[in-house]
């Protein structure tokens, strides 16, 4: 199964730092910036704030932004299946309007978006 397969067959709740805690053992989506990343675990900054820790990470440069999908392991920790380098530029005040407006269904199909 290749990871447009398993996207579409597993969603991911698109949520900020303050979020996660409500989708603690489920499949999720966010986006983060890097603050240091060594041995598989990243630590970034999330939209909203909220210092994050990602398992299973690639490297990635300090300062870029990183998507993430994978499973909440707690209110600040996810185990990353799928990354992918945004780069540096990334409108994350855009991404944490998307993660409040998705939570409260304002949002229906949010595969357009990521």
């Amino acid at each position: 199964m290749n990871s447009t397969e398993t996207d579409n067959a597993c969603p991911a709740a698109i949520v900020n730092g303050e979020m996660l805690k409500m989708f603690i053992g489920q499949r999720v989506c966010t986006v983060l910036k890097v603050q240091h990343s060594e041995g598989g675990v990243l630590v970034g900054q999330s939209t909203d704030g909220h210092q994050l820790t990602i398992r299973g990470a690639p490297e990635v440069p300090e300062s870029h932004y990183m998507h993430v999908i994978g499973i909440a392991d707690n209110n600040q920790s996810i185990h990353a299946e799928v990354c992918k380098d945004f780069g540096e530029n990334f409108d994350a005040m855009s991404f944490n309007g998307l993660c409040k407006l998705a939570v409260h269904g304002k949002v229906k199909d949010l595969k357009m978006f990521l």
